[in-house]
């Protein structure tokens, strides 16, 4: 399917509808998902959508639509829908197009060796996964997920003011969920990898690591209720450092719902933190030449040395505010309308390896898992949660813990940081490393 030919037949289209400004994006990507369970395969799904959607000005409207047919009759009723929807809204002098700048091609995105793996080697990988899980310890009993997935796609995007863009990709990931048992107590282990190649997710290692958080968590048990110091491993860092996330939305900052409005140029924050949104870092899960409106992406630095140094805006919200774009348009493909969004957002690395986090601990817990996060409120940035983890003494990760919980601010976490770890991981596009919390409120017994 030829992306570029679909967006031409649409150019041809709008020529004579004469709006005042238009977008065009089209797409296509292959799809295929396995999950093994039991030693046979549990789930296998492919998929080839192909879609273009357009975005249109008129009067001062901004109107959407998009087809998944690219029938002449049904890409003439895609455009005048979007030209309805544009006429239909009050103007708005924020409701622009971006203007062209030059982007980065990024050709290390796609490995054309993933559609050549014959489908029964991944069928096997996804097999593979689950026998080395149980193969790695006699306490692992079952398996309740071992997945293979990849998708190929392209993307190709213009618009009026003269952005012409076009990209491909590829994705391959795989994924565990171990349960072990021992004593009449069960526990459940994750863990996952991606990459761009069939050969860059090592299911070995995955198998490893979600064995080793499930038999680890074996006999957890709770304690004492206390304040005491806390290490955050790298995915929970993450969980907290998403709740963060959406305060520097240049949206949020102009509805009021951002923590750090009017706090540009202020120290909110632990010192040893940096905080980035790259949309071009090497290997990120977010990365790739421009955004969701065809505005390059680049690498934005939103803390340093503790202070908030910047923001994230799309253009929408750029002309709002007065500001440039930062190549933050999110958009869930074609059939996703624009909207503000993160791309790669991490805290950088520090110079401690994860254990060494432990050291100097008298008595604290090490955070490994969370329960409920999603109950956190991003306007006020608190949150009760339950948690799970390790008891520290003495330095020392010991006694599993569970069925205790944790409750503050997201700010007072990020302001607490007094080490950061070595071991940046992304689990979404948004990662962290470890990192090292003075105290927080542990309800147990």
């Amino acid at each position: 399917m030829n992306i570029v030919k679909i967006a031409d037949a649409v150019e041809a289209i709008l020529s004579a509808r004469s709006p005042d400004g238009y977008e065009i994006m089209t797409g296509h990507s292959t799809t295929l998902s396995i999950e093994a369970k039991e030693g046979k395969v549990d789930t296998f799904k492919s998929a080839e959508p192909v879609g273009v959607s357009v975005r249109l000005l008129k009067n001062g409207g901004m109107g959407f639509s998009y087809s998944s047919s690219f029938a002449p009759g049904d890409l003439e009723k895609m455009v005048d829908n979007a030209l309805t929807g544009a006429l239909s809204q009050c103007a708005d002098e924020a409701n622009v197009l971006p203007a062209p700048l030059p982007c980065r091609e990024m050709p290390e995105l796609y490995d054309d060796g993933v559609g050549e793996v014959d489908t029964g080697r991944k069928i096997e990988r996804a097999l593979e996964l689950e026998r080395l899980a149980l193969a790695a310890d006699s306490r692992i009993k079952r398996v309740r997920k071992a997945t293979y997935g990849e998708t190929l796609y392209a993307i190709h995007i213009r618009n009026s003011n003269g952005v012409y863009g076009e990209y491909r990709g590829s994705t391959v990931s795989s994924s565990l969920a171990a349960l072990a048992e021992a004593d009449g107590d069960s526990q459940m282990g994750w863990d996952f990898e991606f990459g761009t190649g069939f050969d860059s997710v090592d299911i070995g290692r995955i198998a490893r690591r979600a064995a080793t958080k499930s038999v680890a968590m074996l006999g957890a048990r709770k304690i004492p209720t206390m304040r005491a110091p806390v290490v955050l491993d790298n995915q929970v860092a993450a969980e907290f450092l998403e709740l963060l996330a959406p305060s520097f939305s240049a949206e949020n900052l102009d509805k009021g719902k951002s923590l750090l409005r009017d706090r540009l140029g202020v120290k909110m924050f632990s010192p040893l933190l940096v905080v980035r949104d790259d949309g071009t870092l090497p290997g990120g899960m977010a990365t790739s030449p421009f955004d969701g409106e065809g505005v390059p992406h680049r690498n934005n630095l939103l803390v340093e040395d503790g202070i908030v140094r910047s923001f994230l805006y799309d253009t929408k919200y750029g002309v709002k505010l007065g500001m440039p774009s930062t190549g933050n348009s999110a958009r869930g493909g074609v059939k996703g309308i624009p909207h503000l969004g993160v791309s790669n957002f991490f805290v950088e690395n520090g110079p401690t390896p994860p254990e060494g986090l432990l050291s100097g601990i008298t008595r604290g817990m090490l955070l490994t898992g969370l329960i409920g996060m999603h109950t956190a409120n991003p306007v006020s940035g608190d949150f009760s949660v339950g948690a799970t983890g390790f008891l520290i003494e003495d330095g020392v990760a010991m006694m599993p813990v569970k069925g205790v919980a944790i409750a503050g601010n997201v700010l007072d976490i990020f302001a607490d940081v007094e080490m950061v770890g070595d071991d940046l991981r992304f689990f979404s596009p948004i990662g962290s490393p470890s990192l090292r919390i003075a105290a927080l409120d542990i309800s147990g017994e």
